[in-house]
């Protein structure tokens, strides 16, 4: 089934045609299509408080959980929780995943032009391709929830020690570029018990899946010793996963083998609306 477009998405498609409009448009008719649009909104924010007003708190909550309603409620300036409560909500979502990437992650402030400001607490040194893997992770559990957020600025990244990295929020699709990395999402149903780990074909790669008690992480299954096409097989001994041809790689720390420079490509494996979704990056098969 397609995905729908996202809130975020749908303003953006407003906001062009409308840029589009006040090039070829006399001024007039662009006056009454922004007049229009805003006794639109306003009916429909008028309707939105109405609903959340008969409901009563309980299946407001309800209402406010799921991600498109969520997302109009913050349109409209609706939602009852704050912007802090919804990003903390997010990065509690994350968390498990850094955990195996990066180590922690806390909020230090949201300031007045919507920038959240967060600071990453350890990091997965030679991994290079970590921190791209926790970026991504972060902006799409944050855009789910605070579609009203700009940016996010970010302290402890490891490939860039001169200063804090400054990401821009984009519109979220399934499968679009994720935050312009060469990164597609995809999403999938997983079933994987604990201490142990499944290979599941996504979009044509294949994607290692292993549960450290109950903690899920996700690599590209693919050995980079031997260059055996799955790992799934290995043997998984406390959070090493060994190959059949003797490397072993550590899944909680980003999947590098000890002692060397050599690790498994980690992919963001994020839970949504009871499934899961993870960015597989252009090109995973060549």
């Amino acid at each position: 089934m397609e995905s729908r477009p996202s809130v975020r998405e749908v303003s953006e498609r407003i906001d062009i045609l409308l840029d589009e409009l006040a090039e070829s448009a006399p001024p007039a008719m662009l006056e009454r299509t922004e007049e229009l649009l805003r006794c639109v909104m306003s009916l429909y924010a008028a309707g939105l408080d109405q609903v959340l007003t008969l409901t009563g708190p309980s299946i407001s909550r309800v209402l406010a959980e799921d991600e498109l309603v969520g997302n109009l409620l913050v349109l409209h300036d609706l939602h009852p929780d704050d912007v802090d409560t919804r990003v903390q909500r997010a990065l509690e979502t994350v968390r498990p995943y850094l955990g195996s990437h990066a180590g922690g992650v806390s909020l230090s402030a949201v300031d007045t032009d919507g920038v959240v400001h967060l600071r990453l607490e350890g990091s997965c040194d030679g991994c290079p391709s970590s921190s791209l893997t926790v970026r991504n992770a972060i902006e799409q559990a944050i855009l789910a929830v605070a579609p009203d957020v700009a940016a996010v600025e970010t302290e402890g990244m490891v490939e860039e020690p001169a200063g804090p990295a400054l990401l821009q929020i984009a519109p979220f699709s399934p499968h679009a570029d994720a935050a312009g990395s060469g990164s597609a999402w995809e999403h999938l149903e997983l079933d994987v018990p604990p201490r142990t780990t499944a290979r599941v074909d996504v979009a044509g790669d294949g994607v290692l899946v292993a549960n450290l008690d109950g903690t899920l992480v996700a690599y590209l299954d693919r050995c980079p010793s031997c260059f055996a096409p799955s790992l799934a097989g290995g043997r998984l001994e406390g959070d090493l996963l060994a190959c059949a041809c003797g490397a072993a790689y550590d899944l909680r720390l980003a999947g590098r083998r000890p002692d060397t420079d050599l690790h498994l490509t980690p992919l963001p494996l994020l839970p949504e609306r009871g499934a899961w979704k993870v960015a597989l990056p252009r090109g995973a098969s060549a």
